[in-house]
Parts: structure tokens; sequence; C-alpha cells
């Protein structure tokens, strides 16, 4: 079986049929760093709890190592708005529609680049997975990485990036976005996907 690959230009205007926010990054300007996870598992009460999160997504060293055999990625940007002033700890449920927004769109752009010829093509998300109410680790209380197989939604999960290791302030900042953090989510949010190819 042989894959006919589209040039780059003509694959950024196929992924900007699926989402039209979008901006190519070098694979080499996609920073990776120990200290992420540590946000997630000492400053998220998702972690643990989603199969696409810490401990169950790759570490930062598998992370590192996948970039390696890629050369560009595609970040995707996403406007999200929670409904009313929310704490950061409640953030995920007042933003899951768009949140589940994100891991859709992700697959969908995945599956383009796929069948586009880039069969290497894989997702990251944003924030924790919302494809379900509660994940299996929040149903089961001894799971396994063997138990990743009874996902309900195996075929789009993707892991986010923070929970990979990637240092997403530092990442964007390489693409040329201009950044701050905001001070209340009441001022729109922000979310971002990627999108790795080769």
């Amino acid at each position: 079986m042989t894959f006919k690959k589209v040039d780059m230009e003509e694959l950024l205007q196929k992924l900007g049929e699926v989402h039209p926010d979008l901006r190519p990054i070098s694979a080499e300007d996609i920073v990776v760093a120990n200290w992420v996870r540590l946000k997630c598992r000492y400053g998220c009460k998702a972690y643990g709890k989603h199969l696409g999160c810490p401990p169950y997504s790759p570490t930062p060293e598998e992370t590192r190592k996948v970039l390696e055999e890629y050369r560009v990625g595609v970040i995707a940007r996403f406007e999200a708005s929670p409904d009313d002033e929310v704490s950061p700890e409640h953030l995920h449920h007042h933003l899951w529609d768009s949140i589940n927004g994100v891991h859709e769109t992700i697959f969908q752009l995945e599956r383009r680049a796929f069948l586009c010829g880039y069969y290497k093509a894989f997702g990251f998300n944003a924030l924790p997975c919302t494809f379900c109410a509660t994940c299996i680790p929040e149903e089961k209380e001894d799971i396994s990485p063997f138990d990743a197989r009874n996902c309900r939604h195996k075929e789009k999960v993707r892991p986010s990036m923070e929970a990979c290791g990637i240092d997403v302030f530092k990442t964007l900042e390489r693409a040329g976005y201009d950044l701050e953090v905001l001070d209340s989510y009441s001022k729109g949010v922000a979310l971002f996907g990627l999108l790795l190819l080769e």
C-alpha cells in the first residue's frame, strides 16, 4: 500500500476546511519540560481521572522521543468562554462543551491529514478528555495500563499537550502567539491543540 501525500500548502488548505484558525510550527520549536506534569499532579483535580492525562499519558521523555520522528506541527486555536465567573478548579466543567469541541476537532484534523497521505499524523488536545461524563479511572478503583483498552472512545481520545510534558506557553510563544495570563476567566479563554505531521 502506498500513500500519495499532498504538499504542505494544500494540506493546510484542507485542514483549514476543518478548522480555520491554524498556525504551522517546526517540531523543533515544540518545548517539552519535566516540570509541566507537576502542574497536572499537584494542581489539577482531574489528575489520574482520565486516560488522556497522567499517569496514563506519555511521559516527557517519551514525548521528546516521539517529537524526533516529526518535522512539523500545526497549532489549532479555539475561543471559549465560560458562562459565568468561575474559579480555576472548576474550569473544566464550565468549559465542557468547548473542550469537547477541541477534542472532536483535533481528531478530525488528524483524520484529514491521514487521508491526505500524512499517515503519521497525531493530535494532542487541551485539558482532560470530555467524551464521557466519567472515565474508567473514575469508575474503577484499581486500574492498570491494560484497562485503557476498554475506553469507550479509544479511536478519538488523544492526550493533552500538558499531560505529555509539552510546555504550552513556551511552545505558543515560539509559534508567534502573544500571550498573557488572565486574572479572570470571564475575559474569555483561548484553548489550543496540536497536530504533529511528517
